[in-house]
């Protein structure tokens, strides 16, 4: 079908180019084919549309309260700390009272409400600033000793735990305490409670990411697109298409690190820049499941894409309902490349799930019937369903971790 692709103006026009993504999705397509172009253009040409005319509107805050209360099962007395009196917490909810900053910096902390929803202006991520006193003995220096992370450090034994540590640290231009923690750290996998872990989780993931550097190929940030997105997806066709990702992500100059997450945090992965602009991914396999993986590292990637710089960090625990818009548009990217929504909307495996439905559209698209297993599961709400299709097991095995190397 020849078509001289325009910018969406009707609804007749839209509907008309969903059946030729429909149709092209459909076919083995090559890489730098006629075909995959049409694909790539129309497929910003509907979502250009559809953001028009669906936009994501972003939840009011008492809504955004009221709903991640509802989320983990909280009662009006369990915001008290977040309010101050049980008074406030009753004013605030009915619209009487307004939140004030003090307010905002806890629930975003405590509750994981960005702040970019309780204020209505972007959120730069949580930030450890210089004013904060440090106490050195809440990094998990035991777990990382045990780890192998303090190999560099010379006479460890009569180093003191905030040597140990600040060194550890500093060695990959994270400074935390006196100086500013030069890293904004934003993603649902950040809590006060685990700030300290996760500092230093990430400072790991910096080190190893640098080791990657002498393998690493050329990087060109104007690389990314929904065709690079797409490619990367399909090699979860293949039997090693876990480690065949690292592969082709690390050929495109972007560091993977696979690091296991420290004990109380939920982390699935991290999106984040080094001082001299190498993108880098980590990665913790929290889930030993083939559909976990695909979705977090397609989520990360599209962090890259869209929103890392050198002062940012995303820390994801996907698991976690998110209001920040760039969780949202990082979701969304990722569920495209993956499924895109033309075709999950209109498969037998969307309206009539089955194993046989899924492994046909799987065959379609050229991806893993886990990751499609995997979708089913998560717009059901139901995971006793499929169990058997979404890769238990099937991830870990590909890779190396910290503790198998001490």
């Amino acid at each position: 079908m020849e078509m001289d692709a325009k910018v969406i103006r009707t609804e007749e026009q839209y509907q008309e180019y969903l059946k030729e993504i429909h149709r092209i999705i459909s076919t083995t397509l090559k890489k730098g084919a006629e075909e995959t172009e049409k694909l790539e253009l129309l497929s910003i040409l509907v979502d250009a549309f559809e953001k028009r005319k669906y936009p994501i509107e972003a939840p009011d805050p008492i809504s955004a309260i009221q709903f991640r209360m509802q989320e983990q099962g909280l009662k009006q007395a369990d915001l008290v700390p977040y309010f101050g009196t049980r008074s406030r917490v009753s004013e605030v909810l009915a619209g009487k009272r307004p939140l004030t900053v003090n307010m905002i910096r806890a629930l975003s902390t405590g509750l994981g409400i960005s702040a970019e929803t309780l204020i209505g202006t972007e959120s730069g991520g949580q930030r450890t600033t210089g004013h904060e006193e440090v106490d050195w003995g809440r990094f998990p220096v035991k777990e990382m000793l045990a780890r192998g992370w303090f190999r560099k450090a010379a006479n460890k034994a009569a180093l003191s735990t905030e040597e140990l540590v600040r060194g550890f640290i500093g060695d990959v231009g994270i400074e935390f305490g006196n100086a500013e923690f030069r890293r904004s750290i934003g993603g649902d996998a950040y809590s006060p409670v685990t700030k300290y872990a996760l500092c230093a989780w990430t400072a790991r993931v910096i080190e190893k990411a640098r080791e990657k550097k002498s393998s690493l190929g050329s990087y060109d940030r104007n690389q990314f697109s929904i065709g690079f997105m797409r490619e990367l997806a399909q090699l979860s066709w293949f039997e090693r298409g876990p480690s065949l990702a690292v592969e082709f992500l690390q050929k495109q100059g972007i560091a993977v690190v696979v690091e296991r997450h420290l004990k109380g945090t939920l982390l699935d992965g991290a999106a984040l820049q080094d001082e001299n602009g190498t993108p880098i991914i980590g990665l913790t396999l929290r889930f030993d499941r083939l559909d976990n993986f695909w979705f977090t590292l397609l989520h990360e990637v599209a962090h890259l894409w869209k929103h890392v710089n050198n002062e940012e960090t995303f820390l994801d625990n996907l698991d976690a309902s998110s209001s920040d818009r760039r969780e949202l548009e990082a979701n969304r990217i990722a569920k495209e490349a993956l499924i895109p929504q033309v075709a999950w909307k209109r498969s037998d495996a969307y309206l009539n799930p089955t194993s046989s439905n899924i492994d046909k559209l799987s065959r379609d698209l050229k991806i893993h019937p886990a990751i499609i297993a995997g979708r089913v599961r998560k717009d059901r709400g139901d995971y006793t369903i499929f169990t058997d299709l979404i890769g238990l097991g099937q991830v870990q095995k590909h890779f190396a971790f910290s503790e198998d190397e001490v």
